[in-house]
């Protein structure tokens, strides 16, 4: 669960500040890209089925989460209850003045989801869509002979016949390295904000303050140097860069959203993520994929929830008719 605030100002310590709105809303890489991939799909939902995993609490924000994946027609038979432990939450600050974002994480039943519960026998699923390492305390310790249990899950996909991409958040560097960098081999894509792809290769992208498309082109190619099988993928305010297995390197710009259509950040980078999945599991061009999850990531700031104003394809799409895209570089 998210618990999204929008401050007026982030304050000093022993000082206070106004929240001038709050809501709660679901959240976290799993709920928020099977909500966005099934809000893309329109009234009708996505054209494919949308499988959750995973664990939640037995408590009000378990069921919550529960009754968002059945209003959405997300098959929540993974997920797993887990009687009498509190399911995971976030605090999301946001401030008002300048849009960045803080967080303040609880693990709760995250902290407990092991690899046994990710079973993937039997279920007709091309892609999976795993995160967040560094936040769920059981899958971030070794795991049999593996390096952690994120190794053990992405490996048992594999095996299972599955496509797989990893979602990370902005942890400390350090602890990014060690949980992701023995997964790259296992991962046929790599889907990541500046800062994690800098914390992930060492390439500092954002010298003068600005991201360099350069320097996030060199850290794509590092990232599949690194072992990342097929797709490396870097998104950032002004657009976003991909590198391929083949050799082809593709930078894209962003679209250039009115200030006064920005309500909050959160979940921006997600339905980024979920506009790239959705074309890649429609086979459609990198290019393509990548300006659809432009749209979704610029559809997604004109709420303070997660998922709330992401529309579907052809209306995110329309964004780009209606708002135009940034120069490249800019």
């Amino acid at each position: 669960m998210d618990h999204n605030k929008s401050i007026a100002r982030w304050p000093a310590e022993e000082t206070l500040t106004e929240i001038v709105d709050a809501r709660m809303d679901g959240g976290g890489p799993a709920h928020n890209v099977a909500m966005d991939l099934a809000r893309l799909g329109g009234a009708r939902g996505a054209p494919f089925p949308i499988w959750a995993m995973g664990v939640v609490g037995d408590d009000a924000a378990g069921e919550f989460l529960l009754k968002a994946c059945r209003e959405r027609g997300v098959d929540a038979g993974h997920l797993r209850v887990l009687p009498g432990v509190p399911t995971s939450y976030t605090d999301v600050m946001t401030d008002r003045a300048s849009g960045k974002r803080t967080f303040f994480h609880f693990q709760g039943a995250n902290a407990l989801l092991a690899p046994d519960d990710c079973d993937f026998a039997g279920l007709p699923a091309r892609i999976l869509h795993l995160g967040a390492p560094g936040v769920h305390r059981r899958l971030d310790q070794p795991a049999g002979g593996d390096a952690s249990g994120w190794v053990t899950v992405l490996r048992r996909a594999r095996e299972a016949g599955l496509e797989t991409n990893l979602e990370m958040v902005s942890a400390a560097p350090d602890l990014i390295r060690t949980l992701v960098l023995p997964c790259l081999p296992l991962l046929d894509s790599l889907i990541v904000n500046e800062y994690e792809a800098a914390a992930l290769t060492g390439i500092e992208l954002a010298a003068g303050g600005a991201v360099s498309v350069d320097r996030a082109q060199a850290a794509a190619r590092a990232m599949l140097d690194a072992g990342v099988r097929e797709l490396a993928v870097i998104h950032f305010p002004a657009g976003c860069v991909a590198a391929t297995r083949d050799g082809r390197v593709v930078a894209r710009p962003s679209l250039r959203v009115p200030a006064d259509t920005v309500q909050g950040a959160n979940g921006a980078g997600d339905a980024f993520v979920a506009g790239v999945l959705y074309g890649l599991h429609e086979s459609w061009p990198l290019e393509r994929s990548l300006d659809l999850g432009s749209c979704a990531a610029a559809s997604a700031l004109g709420s303070v929830s997660t998922t709330g104003s992401v529309g579907s394809v052809s209306e995110c799409l329309a964004l780009a008719e209606r708002w135009g895209w940034r120069e490249p570089g800019r």
